[in-house]
């Protein structure tokens, strides 16, 4: 379900689908990096103001799906244009800063980004660029990364599936929202 914040800025409205927390898992995969199943945490926060906070936590999974060890973290501020044009700046914890732009698929929940401008410390790994694919699918935020080195060229690296993390406030909203008409069986209701 895709709730829009009555305090949502006007112009995020079609970004309301990434609004919330998300949890999940997927798949890294780069040449010269561990291969590895990942465990995520992805935040996407608004305060009235014409953007999305992002703030996106991974790490190594074992057989097992404990967490091991840190995997990458990345921080941003996302925007979209009356022209459907999305722009992100991203930070992440390996020295890298990003500006990426794309755009909103038509009539659904889909964001296509590419980087415009990347900049590194002088101790980050090569990376020239990437592209990311964000789409919401059956109620999941589901994406997949892709990265290019001058070594490497563009490749997909990362992918997830990621559910909505439910509060109990968000229970007792929905709760508070159901009408008072309701059968009290519940078994009426489904006839």
């Amino acid at each position: 379900m895709i709730e829009i914040p009555s305090d949502l800025h006007k112009d995020l409205v079609p970004l309301a689908f990434l609004l919330g927390n998300w949890a999940g898992a997927g798949v890294h995969d780069f040449p010269g990096s561990e291969k590895c199943n990942f465990g995520q945490e992805v935040s996407f926060t608004h305060d009235g103001r014409d953007f999305l906070e992002y703030h996106s936590r991974t790490w190594v999974l074992d057989q097992d799906g404990n967490k091991v060890r840190p995997l990458e973290t990345e921080s941003g501020f996302w925007r979209i244009r009356p022209d459907r044009t999305v722009e992100v700046t991203m930070t992440r914890d390996d020295g890298v800063i990003e500006v990426w732009y794309g755009e909103m698929a038509d009539k659904k929940p889909q964001i296509d980004l590419v980087t415009d401008t990347v900049a590194r410390t002088a101790d980050a790994q090569p990376y020239s660029g990437g592209k990311r694919l964000y789409g919401y699918v059956k109620s999941d935020l589901m994406w997949v990364g892709e990265k290019q080195t001058p070594e490497v060229p563009l490749r997909p690296y990362m992918s997830a599936q990621l559910k909505k993390v439910v509060t109990p406030e968000d229970v007792e909203r929905w709760a508070k929202a159901l009408p008072d008409d309701l059968p009290d069986d519940g078994i009426a209701f489904f006839k």
